[in-house]
């Protein structure tokens, strides 16, 4: 399926465009640096092609979602955002529909080429744009790289007097570069309090909380795990969890709680659960006192790079904002790639305190050859 809109450009020509860049000009960078560029991200993501083609593990992406605005900073109030027109302009998000896509396509052909066989993306996104982006990302990514379309809780409940229902979410689309190959690592949250309370209603004489499993699953098995245990059968239809010897072991570790009747289920402590895994509802709400407009939760990226990159990956994001991305990935030790515009943008980005990083403004940099 494909998006057909006036003014949409050959996947081949935006390709072709970006080599012509990179054989007029040279980006000249240390490889174990994290870097920033200051500049219209369309013409880094091109530079990077030479050296970075293929070489980024994970992108996440916050762009400006078509919202016909400007997006003001009020000088006054540095902690707070305004449309006060006494405020200055971080980023203007005014387009047509058609430039828009067109802006926001050629810019996803030169992320694809940069990622890595074992990379992802993630595209924040709102609903209004969200579904015609899904369909360009279905065409340069493969639909059959699709992932998740994240449903994240950005505000509490709204209560507008307009005849429809009331937004208090938007989107991130997650591709990989290859479905099977992307880097995964199954990351676990802990229970809260009421699940904990739900799931583990039994507590020890130590006051530990905990509950109790069978010691059998569902499904019939040849061998040990069909075998009887202290002269009982395994119930028709199952066979044991473990190995028969296992539950010797465990008993006499006191981890076999028996019932009146004599019947045995294993012990299980919440304070040794996992986790659970993550769903594709989040809640990250954003921040009360953005330094930034649109400014995200940094829980939300720390979450992303945990789960999709590993610490030797390279993590970047091309519509840099305040920075979020690239703290959340300083902090958790990786390498990261920045771009952004915005004077604004970058004067935010430089007072976070980051780790030592190369800074490039790509309109006052000489970077021909």
């Amino acid at each position: 399926m494909e998006l057909v809109f006036e003014g949409k450009k050959n996947r081949k020509d935006v390709i072709n465009d970006a080599e012509k860049m990179c054989s007029q000009y040279s980006l000249n960078v240390e490889n174990d640096k994290s870097i920033l560029f200051k500049g219209d991200n369309i013409k880094v993501l091109s530079l990077l092609q030479k050296k970075y083609k293929g070489k980024i593990d994970l992108i996440y992406i916050d762009p400006p979602f078509n919202t016909n605005q400007d997006f003001i900073m009020d000088t006054e109030r540095a902690n707070s955002i305004s449309y006060s027109k006494s405020g200055k302009i971080a980023y203007s998000d005014k387009m047509t529909m058609e430039q828009y896509l067109e802006f926001i396509r050629e810019r996803l052909i030169l992320m694809y080429e940069l990622l890595s066989d074992r990379g992802s993306i993630y595209f924040h996104i709102d609903y209004k744009i969200g579904h015609y982006i899904k369909i360009i990302m279905d065409e340069i990514f493969g639909e059959q790289n699709f992932k998740n379309d994240i449903a994240r809780i950005k505000s509490n409940p709204k209560n507008f007097y307009r005849k429809a229902y009331g937004n208090e979410k938007d989107s991130i689309l997650f591709y990989a570069k290859q479905y099977d190959k992307n880097i995964w690592n199954d990351i676990k949250i802990p229970l809260d309090k009421e699940e904990i309370n739900k799931r583990f209603k039994k507590t020890d004489d130590n006051g530990r909380k905990y509950t109790t499993i069978p010691l059998h699953a569902p499904g019939e098995t040849k061998g040990v795990t069909g075998q009887p245990w202290r002269n009982m059968s395994v119930p028709k239809g199952r066979h044991w969890r473990k190995d028969p010897k296992e539950f010797d072991k465990l008993d006499n570790e006191g981890r076999i709680e028996w019932s009146s009747k004599g019947n045995p289920r294993i012990i299980k402590y919440a304070d040794e659960h996992e986790g659970k895994k993550i769903q594709d509802i989040w809640k990250f709400k954003d921040p009360q006192k953005p330094i930034y407009p649109t400014e995200k939760n940094e829980l939300l990226l720390e979450q992303i790079i945990k789960q999709s990159s590993t610490e030797d990956s390279i993590i970047m994001d091309c519509f840099a904002g305040s920075g979020t991305t690239l703290n959340a990935a300083f902090n958790l030790n990786r390498k990261w790639i920045g771009v952004d515009e915005s004077n604004l943008a970058i004067d935010t980005i430089k007072k976070k305190r980051i780790g030592d990083y190369l800074y490039i403004d790509i309109e006052k940099t000489t970077l021909k050859i």
